[in-house]
């Protein structure tokens, strides 16, 4: 087994699991207080598109985490939709579907790629916007957050091996984004736990 099949493997596992602290928080929390349901359903689209892309490019391990996240993503969107969140919350996510759907009509595998390549920034922003604007962030999964950042990481060293420029700059942005919401939210805690010691 070679190294980009190891880190693909692992980016795998890092894919399925990224998202169930934060599917496991909403369902026991039954409240979606600092969650991004325009994030959740970006990422969702964002996530079906690079299987599409892992496809049409032969990178099995990412099609399979893409898929995999895909469908947790979606389960988050439903269930913030039902403990609280509103559908006239989703900004994104109607405009990156037609975007990503028109792309890979025009341009192909590489008109996708070039757009997927910043979808993850497009799916991050809201989240992090929210998790900056709002003062209550008890919901927002710090452990989705956590393992978001090192899967970026993980994926980034994956393109560069294997010189996939789409997914370098969507690992980039991945780790990136996910790294300064995991920032913002210790920073809230700390502030929190300040105020109560």
């Amino acid at each position: 087994m070679n190294i980009t099949a190891i880190l693909g493997t692992f980016g795998t596992i890092l894919g399925l699991i990224r998202a169930l602290p934060q599917l496991v928080r909403l369902l026991r929390a039954r409240e979606a207080f600092g969650v991004s349901v325009d994030t959740a359903a970006t990422s969702a689209i964002g996530s079906f598109g690079w299987v599409a892309y892992g496809v049409m490019t032969d990178q099995f391990f990412f099609s399979l985490s893409s898929g995999l996240t895909g469908f947790i993503f979606t389960l988050i969107t439903l269930f913030a939709l039902r403990f609280g969140r509103k559908v006239a919350e989703f900004k994104v996510a109607p405009v990156w579907l037609v975007v990503l759907l028109l792309a890979w009509f025009f341009a192909g595998t590489n008109g996708l790629g070039a757009v997927l390549a910043i979808s993850v920034l497009v799916a991050n922003l809201p989240q992090l916007w929210l998790a900056y604007r709002e003062s209550n962030l008890t919901d927002l999964s710090l452990g989705t957050w956590s393992i978001s950042t090192v899967e970026g990481l993980t994926w980034l060293t994956y393109a560069l091996l294997r010189q996939d420029f789409a997914i370098i700059v969507s690992a980039f942005f991945q780790a990136l984004t996910s790294g300064l919401i995991v920032a913002i939210k210790l920073a809230r805690q700390a502030g929190i736990q300040r105020q109560a010691g």
